[in-house]
């Protein structure tokens, strides 16, 4: 009989970690005589815009095959017993959810949803229940959602894969003592991995900074690529477990649903295409504001200054340009309207962009030069006059070039798909 059990908020500010406690479950899922992992553990990454989500809006599912009815009690027994103990010591409002048989389309289709927009709890559980799912909640619950999100996530689609390693519990909260300089060699020698460094500031990015029991993730393209570049590391403490997940991290998930900007709802992931209609200015901090319209509705855009080369690609628009651009939605507030927060920005088309000089001299071919509003230009080489002549328009050649995506490496670790695996 396959089984899928899903987790989900198990951590909060003051630590724990969703993943671990999944860690903790396939340590305890393996002792159970009868029982086999039919799958890696999928760690999903769902809408990264919710406003009340726990740090990396990850939930995970395990998927397993057990031989006997009795054996499925056992396992939610062992389910709820580790998830229990995670909400005593940490808090948070988890989410357990079990659902045996085949994953149905319709938890498909939510959990397509769970990764771009907002999924109410009723929304969620409603019609899981009526799958015959079973779910166990603690504290507010929350999670509950999450946890049915991440069942019918399957990962059909493209995905990749993570290796977590997990500090010893008296280091929890303490500063990591991993190598910088192992991890520049690993990301050099292994370029199936994604993420390592930001390429701008030259941070290490594969260890999180909080008190959770994380030490290190390594995401690549194949568990083997994960695996081996994990031993090029120096550690400097030890780990006390490691696992490796399959993700739709980096694979631009959340970022699948073309919407016109009449349509977008807030706290949504979107893709939306338009012409920009207010030219990019450049605020305090160094972020970069523009609007674009595509004839349903204008929308503010925002490129924030931590996004790198993103800003910079965003500060050379002009009105006028066709831009294809992939974001988080904001909520409009008092003294201020709806925003696209900026993960990517495509250039479609630009538009011609032109300069007024004054005109060629038609005798030499000089560029004449003004005698003074309504007195006509004179060259300055054959000294040629003319009343006539007026200024000319001149094309002006754009440093910005349509095609290749402005990403941000800064801002979008997790889900965004990464700089170093574009192909040109």
């Amino acid at each position: 009989m396959k089984v899928h059990v899903g987790i989900d908020d198990t951590d909060s500010l003051r630590g724990g970690c969703t993943t671990y406690v999944a860690a903790l479950l396939v340590e305890a899922f393996s002792k159970l005589e009868g029982l086999a992992f039919t799958d890696y553990p999928c760690l999903v990454r769902l809408n990264p815009n919710i406003p009340w989500k726990t740090r990396g809006n990850g939930a995970v599912c395990l998927r397993v095959m057990v031989e006997a009815e009795a054996l499925y009690g056992k396992l939610k027994s062992v389910a709820r017993r580790i998830v229990e103990e995670a909400f005593e010591r940490f808090g948070g409002e988890p989410g357990l959810a079990f659902l045996k048989g085949e994953v149905p389309d319709t938890l498909k289709q939510l959990a397509f949803k769970a990764e771009w927009t907002v999924v109410e709890r009723e929304e969620a559980l409603t019609p899981f229940l009526e799958l015959g799912g079973e779910v166990e909640s603690f504290g507010g619950g929350r999670g509950i959602i999450g946890a049915i999100a991440s069942i019918g996530e399957t990962l059909e689609a493209d995905h990749t894969f993570e290796l977590l390693a997990y500090r010893t519990p008296e280091r929890w909260g303490s500063p990591r003592l991993l190598n910088p300089a192992s991890v520049r060699r690993m990301a050099e020698a292994n370029p199936q991995t994604f993420s390592n460094l930001d390429p701008e500031t030259g941070r290490i990015l594969i260890t999180p900074r909080g008190p959770d029991p994380v030490y290190f993730g390594v995401r690549g393209e194949t568990p083997e690529a994960v695996l081996k570049a994990s031993t090029m590391l120096e550690l400097g403490e030890p780990v006390e477990r490691w696992l490796i997940f399959r993700s739709n991290q980096g694979t631009d998930a959340h970022l699948r649903v073309k919407r016109s900007i009449s349509l977008v709802p807030p706290y949504s992931c979107v893709v939306v295409e338009g012409w920009v209609s207010q030219p990019p200015e450049r605020i305090r901090g160094g972020h970069v504001i523009f609007k674009v319209s595509d004839g349903s509705g204008e929308l503010f855009c925002a490129a924030y200054e931590p996004t790198g080369p993103l800003a910079r690609v965003a500060s050379m628009l002009a009105v006028g340009d066709l831009v294809r651009l992939y974001g988080g939605v904001r909520k409009a507030e008092p003294l201020w309207e709806p925003t696209l927060n900026l993960e990517k920005l495509e250039v479609l088309r630009l538009a011609e962009a032109y300069r007024e000089a004054n005109p060629p001299c038609p005798k030499c071919g000089r560029r004449m030069k003004s005698l003074g509003a309504g007195k006509g230009f004179r060259c300055p080489k054959c000294k040629y006059r003319s009343r006539e002549a007026g200024k000319v328009r001149l094309k002006v050649e754009r440093e910005l070039r349509p095609g290749r995506p402005g990403l941000s490496s800064r801002s979008t670790l997790r889900r965004t798909f990464p700089a170093s695996l574009l192909l040109y």
